[in-house]
Protein backbone atom coordinates (compact mmCIF):
# COMPACT_ATOMS: atom_id res chain seq x y z
CA UNK A 1 0.00 0.00 0.00
CA UNK A 2 2.38 2.29 1.10
CA UNK A 3 4.71 1.46 -2.41
CA UNK A 4 1.12 2.22 -4.43
CA UNK A 5 0.69 5.79 -2.47
CA UNK A 6 4.72 6.55 -3.52
CA UNK A 7 3.93 6.28 -6.71
CA UNK A 8 0.84 7.74 -7.21
CA UNK A 9 2.18 10.31 -5.29
CA UNK A 10 5.66 11.01 -7.08
CA UNK A 11 5.03 9.18 -10.84
CA UNK A 12 2.79 12.04 -12.54
CA UNK A 13 5.04 14.60 -10.94
CA UNK A 14 8.64 13.22 -12.75
CA UNK A 15 6.89 12.11 -15.83
CA UNK A 16 5.47 15.44 -16.52
CA UNK A 17 8.98 17.19 -15.85
CA UNK A 18 10.92 18.30 -19.01
CA UNK A 19 13.58 16.61 -19.18
CA UNK A 20 12.08 13.03 -17.74
CA UNK A 21 12.64 10.09 -20.28
CA UNK A 22 9.19 10.92 -22.35
CA UNK A 23 10.61 14.10 -23.08
CA UNK A 24 14.16 13.80 -23.53
CA UNK A 25 15.97 15.33 -26.14
CA UNK A 26 19.57 15.78 -25.67
CA UNK A 27 21.38 19.45 -25.55
CA UNK A 28 21.31 20.37 -28.99
CA UNK A 29 17.20 20.03 -28.50
CA UNK A 30 16.91 21.33 -25.01
CA UNK A 31 18.62 24.89 -26.72
CA UNK A 32 16.01 24.69 -29.33
CA UNK A 33 13.00 24.25 -26.52
CA UNK A 34 13.11 20.95 -26.59
CA UNK A 35 12.60 20.47 -30.29
CA UNK A 36 14.10 17.39 -32.22
CA UNK A 37 11.80 15.75 -34.64
CA UNK A 38 13.49 16.32 -37.48
CA UNK A 39 16.98 16.26 -36.01
CA UNK A 40 19.22 13.52 -38.44
CA UNK A 41 21.91 13.33 -35.68
CA UNK A 42 22.64 11.42 -32.68
CA UNK A 43 20.43 12.80 -30.76
CA UNK A 44 17.92 11.55 -32.76
CA UNK A 45 18.02 8.37 -30.60
CA UNK A 46 15.99 10.46 -27.84
CA UNK A 47 13.73 12.64 -30.08
CA UNK A 48 12.78 10.54 -32.99
CA UNK A 49 14.31 7.55 -34.02
CA UNK A 50 13.61 7.64 -37.67
CA UNK A 51 16.65 10.01 -37.86
CA UNK A 52 19.37 7.26 -37.20
CA UNK A 53 17.94 6.10 -40.61
CA UNK A 54 20.72 9.08 -41.92
CA UNK A 55 23.72 7.90 -40.27
CA UNK A 56 26.38 7.05 -42.42
CA UNK A 57 29.03 6.23 -39.95
CA UNK A 58 28.93 4.87 -35.98
CA UNK A 59 28.03 7.15 -33.29
CA UNK A 60 27.92 7.69 -29.74
CA UNK A 61 26.35 10.11 -27.62
CA UNK A 62 26.65 10.89 -23.45
CA UNK A 63 24.27 13.65 -22.18
CA UNK A 64 23.64 14.75 -18.76
CA UNK A 65 21.66 17.89 -16.99
CA UNK A 66 20.13 19.13 -14.27
CA UNK A 67 16.32 19.71 -13.72
CA UNK A 68 16.53 23.08 -12.25
CA UNK A 69 19.99 23.93 -10.82
CA UNK A 70 18.51 24.49 -7.38
CA UNK A 71 16.35 21.19 -7.30
CA UNK A 72 18.35 17.61 -6.89
CA UNK A 73 16.80 16.03 -10.07
CA UNK A 74 19.28 14.82 -12.22
CA UNK A 75 19.27 13.43 -15.96
CA UNK A 76 22.46 11.51 -17.47
CA UNK A 77 21.95 9.30 -20.77
CA UNK A 78 24.01 7.56 -23.37
CA UNK A 79 23.39 6.46 -27.29
CA UNK A 80 24.85 3.99 -29.89
CA UNK A 81 23.56 3.70 -33.35
CA UNK A 82 25.41 1.65 -35.92
CA UNK A 83 24.21 2.24 -39.66
CA UNK A 84 24.24 -1.54 -41.37
CA UNK A 85 23.44 -2.41 -44.98
CA UNK A 86 19.86 -3.23 -43.63
CA UNK A 87 19.12 0.08 -41.52
CA UNK A 88 20.60 1.50 -38.11
CA UNK A 89 21.15 0.10 -34.99
CA UNK A 90 20.58 1.39 -31.99
CA UNK A 91 21.20 1.19 -28.05
CA UNK A 92 19.99 4.26 -25.68
CA UNK A 93 20.32 4.35 -21.86
CA UNK A 94 18.93 7.09 -19.18
CA UNK A 95 18.65 7.85 -15.64
CA UNK A 96 16.64 10.41 -14.23
CA UNK A 97 15.39 11.15 -11.08
CA UNK A 98 16.79 12.28 -7.59
CA UNK A 99 17.77 9.62 -4.79
CA UNK A 100 14.15 9.38 -3.53
CA UNK A 101 12.50 8.48 -7.12
CA UNK A 102 14.42 6.90 -10.23
CA UNK A 103 13.58 5.98 -13.59
CA UNK A 104 16.12 4.08 -15.60
CA UNK A 105 15.06 3.58 -19.03
CA UNK A 106 16.73 0.85 -22.18
CA UNK A 107 15.74 1.05 -25.57
CA UNK A 108 16.51 -1.15 -28.23
CA UNK A 109 16.42 0.76 -31.45
CA UNK A 110 16.30 0.18 -35.56
CA UNK A 111 15.59 2.57 -38.14
CA UNK A 112 15.82 2.68 -41.71
CA UNK A 113 14.93 4.40 -45.30
CA UNK A 114 11.72 3.81 -46.64
CA UNK A 115 12.45 5.29 -50.07
CA UNK A 116 14.10 8.34 -50.48
CA UNK A 117 13.13 11.41 -48.43
CA UNK A 118 11.17 9.11 -45.69
CA UNK A 119 12.49 7.17 -43.03
CA UNK A 120 10.95 5.43 -40.04
CA UNK A 121 11.88 4.39 -36.18
CA UNK A 122 11.03 2.08 -33.64
CA UNK A 123 12.30 1.38 -30.50
CA UNK A 124 11.41 -1.24 -28.02
CA UNK A 125 11.75 0.15 -23.85
CA UNK A 126 12.23 -0.87 -20.56
CA UNK A 127 11.21 1.73 -17.73
CA UNK A 128 12.00 1.01 -14.32
CA UNK A 129 10.48 3.19 -11.62
CA UNK A 130 12.29 2.74 -8.46
CA UNK A 131 11.44 4.26 -4.80
CA UNK A 132 14.41 3.41 -2.41
CA UNK A 133 13.52 1.52 0.52
CA UNK A 134 9.83 1.17 -0.89
CA UNK A 135 10.68 -1.26 -4.19
CA UNK A 136 10.05 -0.49 -7.95
CA UNK A 137 8.29 -1.35 -10.82
CA UNK A 138 9.03 -2.23 -14.19
CA UNK A 139 6.97 -1.86 -17.91
CA UNK A 140 7.65 -2.41 -21.23
CA UNK A 141 6.39 -0.07 -24.32
CA UNK A 142 7.65 1.19 -27.88
CA UNK A 143 8.39 3.89 -29.63
CA UNK A 144 7.44 5.13 -33.28
CA UNK A 145 8.87 7.64 -35.40
CA UNK A 146 8.39 9.14 -38.52
CA UNK A 147 10.91 11.63 -40.75
CA UNK A 148 9.64 12.74 -43.94
CA UNK A 149 11.11 14.98 -46.45
CA UNK A 150 8.36 17.84 -48.07
CA UNK A 151 10.33 20.12 -50.39
CA UNK A 152 13.93 21.29 -50.23
CA UNK A 153 13.45 22.93 -47.19
CA UNK A 154 10.75 21.85 -45.64
CA UNK A 155 10.81 18.91 -43.32
CA UNK A 156 8.01 16.60 -41.25
CA UNK A 157 8.46 15.08 -37.69
CA UNK A 158 6.18 12.56 -35.68
CA UNK A 159 6.67 10.53 -33.03
CA UNK A 160 4.51 8.57 -30.71
CA UNK A 161 5.58 7.33 -27.50
CA UNK A 162 3.96 4.56 -25.72
CA UNK A 163 -0.11 5.08 -27.46
CA UNK A 164 -0.97 1.51 -25.29
CA UNK A 165 -2.08 2.17 -21.78
CA UNK A 166 0.54 0.55 -19.66
CA UNK A 167 -0.22 0.34 -16.28
CA UNK A 168 2.90 1.00 -13.96
CA UNK A 169 0.97 0.54 -11.06
CA UNK A 170 -3.06 0.29 -9.97
CA UNK A 171 -4.17 3.74 -11.31
CA UNK A 172 -0.79 5.00 -12.82
CA UNK A 173 -0.36 4.35 -16.20
CA UNK A 174 2.13 5.65 -18.72
CA UNK A 175 1.75 8.86 -20.38
CA UNK A 176 0.73 8.13 -24.15
CA UNK A 177 2.81 11.48 -26.08
CA UNK A 178 2.03 12.43 -29.36
CA UNK A 179 4.16 15.18 -31.43
CA UNK A 180 4.08 16.60 -34.67
CA UNK A 181 6.49 19.07 -36.37
CA UNK A 182 8.36 20.93 -39.07
CA UNK A 183 11.90 22.29 -40.03
CA UNK A 184 12.25 24.80 -42.32
CA UNK A 185 15.86 25.43 -43.78
CA UNK A 186 15.43 28.79 -44.87
CA UNK A 187 19.65 28.37 -45.82
CA UNK A 188 22.26 26.21 -45.66
CA UNK A 189 23.08 27.82 -42.23
CA UNK A 190 19.98 28.26 -40.43
CA UNK A 191 17.06 25.60 -39.08
CA UNK A 192 14.09 26.70 -37.51
CA UNK A 193 11.71 24.07 -35.75
CA UNK A 194 8.28 24.36 -34.75
CA UNK A 195 6.43 21.01 -32.82
CA UNK A 196 3.44 20.26 -31.00
CA UNK A 197 3.37 17.60 -28.56
CA UNK A 198 -0.09 16.27 -26.94
CA UNK A 199 -0.15 13.95 -23.66
CA UNK A 200 -3.69 12.41 -23.62
CA UNK A 201 -4.23 14.16 -19.86
CA UNK A 202 -2.40 17.11 -20.28
CA UNK A 203 -2.65 20.68 -22.85
CA UNK A 204 -1.07 20.65 -25.75
CA UNK A 205 2.61 21.76 -25.82
CA UNK A 206 4.42 23.54 -28.39
CA UNK A 207 8.13 23.89 -28.92
CA UNK A 208 9.97 26.04 -31.08
CA UNK A 209 14.05 26.95 -31.56
CA UNK A 210 16.88 28.31 -33.92
CA UNK A 211 19.53 26.99 -34.95
CA UNK A 212 22.34 29.11 -37.04
CA UNK A 213 25.58 27.62 -37.81
CA UNK A 214 28.52 30.57 -37.89
CA UNK A 215 30.59 27.40 -39.78
CA UNK A 216 30.99 23.81 -40.08
CA UNK A 217 32.40 24.46 -36.42
CA UNK A 218 30.39 26.60 -34.41
CA UNK A 219 26.66 26.36 -33.78
CA UNK A 220 24.60 29.02 -31.51
CA UNK A 221 20.61 27.87 -30.58
CA UNK A 222 17.65 29.10 -29.07
CA UNK A 223 14.43 28.56 -28.15
CA UNK A 224 10.89 28.68 -26.34
CA UNK A 225 8.45 26.24 -25.01
CA UNK A 226 5.10 26.16 -23.80
CA UNK A 227 3.45 24.24 -20.47
CA UNK A 228 5.36 25.01 -18.95
CA UNK A 229 6.69 28.58 -20.23
CA UNK A 230 10.19 28.13 -20.94
CA UNK A 231 13.03 30.01 -23.10
CA UNK A 232 16.60 28.66 -23.87
CA UNK A 233 19.64 28.91 -25.37
CA UNK A 234 22.66 26.98 -26.29
CA UNK A 235 25.81 26.68 -28.30
CA UNK A 236 27.66 23.89 -30.36
CA UNK A 237 31.20 22.80 -31.51
CA UNK A 238 32.69 20.53 -33.71
CA UNK A 239 36.34 19.73 -32.73
CA UNK A 240 38.03 17.74 -35.78
CA UNK A 241 35.15 16.72 -37.80
CA UNK A 242 34.21 13.78 -35.30
CA UNK A 243 33.76 15.67 -31.81
CA UNK A 244 30.71 17.72 -31.34
CA UNK A 245 30.19 18.99 -27.81
CA UNK A 246 26.31 20.82 -27.32
CA UNK A 247 25.80 22.79 -23.64
CA UNK A 248 22.42 24.31 -23.49
CA UNK A 249 20.51 25.64 -20.43
CA UNK A 250 16.44 26.66 -20.25
CA UNK A 251 14.97 28.77 -18.11
CA UNK A 252 11.81 28.81 -16.06
CA UNK A 253 10.61 32.33 -14.34
CA UNK A 254 9.93 30.47 -10.62
CA UNK A 255 12.11 27.40 -10.64
CA UNK A 256 14.99 28.70 -12.56
CA UNK A 257 17.46 27.61 -14.63
CA UNK A 258 17.98 23.78 -16.68
CA UNK A 259 21.46 23.26 -17.80
CA UNK A 260 22.76 20.24 -20.07
CA UNK A 261 25.80 19.06 -21.95
CA UNK A 262 26.11 16.99 -24.43
CA UNK A 263 29.27 15.12 -26.09
CA UNK A 264 29.11 12.78 -29.33
CA UNK A 265 31.66 11.22 -31.35
CA UNK A 266 31.27 10.07 -34.67
CA UNK A 267 34.22 7.22 -35.66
Amino acid sequence: MKLRLLFLILFPIFLQAQNSQTSLSGARGAAMGGSGLVFSDINSAFSNQAGLANLEQLEVLVLAGRQFIASPINNIAAAFAYPSGFGTLGLSIASFGTENYQEQKIGLTYARKLFDGVSIGAQFDYINFSIPTYGNSGVITFELGLQAQLLNNLSFGFHLFSPASIEVVEDAVLPSIYKAGIAYTPSDKILLTAEVEKDIDYPVRFRGGMEYGFSDVFFLRAGIATQPTLVSLGVGVKLKDALMIDVAASYHQVLGTSPSVGISYQF
